[in-house]
Parts: structure tokens; C-alpha cells; sequence
């Protein structure tokens, strides 16, 4: 063998200088486990067909009362709970109060009726982080327990006027004394402004542009506004801002 002449190991060499590992494609991610909860088996069915049809989504059980839903809920962890209000031995209400007590609390999507307008603000403080109409398209439907699973919060338009209609007949304190600083403590005037428009039902981008700030300061406030208030979402955001005077029907 010449002097200086390479050894060669035998071994193939590979021009592909990243690692194998590297190539293994990642999994695909784990689909939103969902329990359905409403007393009619028919519309139990229909959803449960519809979910069933989503490659992301599983249902993993069924429950016809709210005591039902609250052991489901306890024996699968699911992400979603799909919540009907009017349900025998334990409404979905006092359900969804049991769930979200939980510190990893699965996420709750109520389903209504338009004649369920009283209780709108309640289910919502009680800690639901959806409340949609049962005639919308199944779509939305998909669409609103995705958002909801994603740590995001999704009210149907017609349930927010009820809310808004809700709080101004409710005779809150706060509005009539003006702001109650007392539930604001430790916000800034520039978290009170973006809290406001979120109150208002404005996104990200929408108070972006209403304060002359990007979009991502304005997300930062919002983020700063759930740790400073305990909110576990918009929704709850948009409560306290009514609870705290920040805004009104009127305004």
C-alpha cells in the first residue's frame, strides 16, 4: 500500500450527513379525546356520528346525565366535554362546575337551545370555555370543540348578545359605581385598555389595531391579563371586564 494512500474500512459511507434519527418522520399527533353528554339519544347519536367522521377527533364515551358526565369525565380524562344544559339528576351547569374544579380540568363546550338565555352566564361562570347553539352546522360544531381543545374560547355570536343582554339586567354593583379596582388589582392602564376590547369581543389583531400596537404585544397583554386575573380563557376574561365595570351594553 502507498504512503498516504486512504484506508478504506470496508464500511458503505453515506453522502447524507444527518443522522438517521433525524430522518424518522414524526408521529402524527394524538387525536382530541371527546365524552358527549345530553340526555337525547338522538342528538348523541348525530354528533357521535359527525366526530366519528374527523380523522383528529374520537369520541370516548357517552353520558345522558350530568352525574354520568362528571364520572366520564373522571374515568377518561378526555379533553372535551360536549355538555347539553338540561339533563335529569345533575344539569350540565353543576356538571361543568364539578369538571373545571379539576387543575387540569377537561375543557367544557356547552350546547344549547335559544330558549336557554338565563343560562348563559351561569354555565359560563361555572367554567364552560364554549357555549354554541345546537342548530348550527355540524362543521362549526367540529370547528368550536378544536378551538376549545386548543386552550382557546368560542361563544356563537347569538349567545354572545344574550350574554351582553344578561349583564344589562343584571344589576351589577360594579357598573354602578363605576370601575371596581378592587378585581383589578395589579393590571396595568395598558392591560385595562386591551381588556376592555376583549370585552368588547375584539381578537388579537382587532385590538392590535385598535391601540396602534402589533399583534403580538397585543397576545402579550392578553397572556399577562390571564395570569394577573386567574383567567383560564377568554371567556372568563370577558366576564370580568363586565364584573369589573370595564364594560357595558351601553358602551
Amino acid at each position: 500500500m502507498t504512503s498516504g494512500e486512504p484506508v478504506s474500512s470496508g464500511e458503505p459511507v453515506s453522502s447524507d450527513p444527518t443522522p438517521a434519527s433525524a430522518q424518522t418522520p414524526e408521529p402524527a399527533p394524538a387525536p382530541i379525546r371527546v365524552i358527549l353528554a345530553d340526555d337525547q339519544p338522538l342528538i348523541r347519536s348525530g354528533l357521535r356520528v359527525l366526530i366519528n367522521d374527523a380523522p383528529d377527533i374520537d369520541v370516548v364515551g357517552e353520558a345522558g346525565t350530568g352525574a354520568e358526565a362528571v364520572r366520564l369525565v373522571a374515568e377518561h380524562r378526555p379533553d372535551v366535554a360536549v355538555m347539553d344544559i338540561r339533563m335529569p339528576e345533575m344539569d350540565g351547569i353543576e356538571a361543568t362546575r364539578r369538571i373545571s374544579e379539576s387543575a387540569d380540568a377537561t375543557r367544557v363546550v356547552m350546547l344549547t337551545t335559544f330558549d336557554d338565555d338565563e343560562y348563559v352566564y351561569s354555565a359560563l361562570r361555572a367554567g364552560a370555555s364554549g357555549f354554541l347553539v345546537k342548530d348550527m352546522a355540524l362543521d362549526s360544531i367540529l370547528d368550536a370543540v378544536r378551538v376549545v381543545a386548543s386552550g382557546d374560547a368560542l361563544i356563537a355570536p347569538s349567545v354572545t348578545r344574550k350574554l351582553i343582554a344578561e349583564f344589562a339586567v343584571r344589576p351589577e354593583p360594579a357598573r354602578a359605581r363605576g370601575v371596581d379596582d378592587a378585581l383589578l388589582t395589579g393590571v396595568t392602564e395598558r392591560e385595562r385598555e386591551v381588556l376592555t376590547l376583549v370585552g368588547r369581543g375584539m381578537s388579537n389583531s382587532e385590538i392590535a389595531a385598535e391601540l396602534f400596537i402589533s399583534a403580538a404585544t397585543a397576545k402579550a397583554h392578553v397572556a399577562r391579563l390571564f395570569t394577573k386575573l386567574g383567567a383560564r380563557d377568554r371567556v372568563q376574561l370577558v366576564i370580568t371586564a363586565y364584573e369589573a365595570g370595564l364594560v357595558s351594553p351601553s358602551r
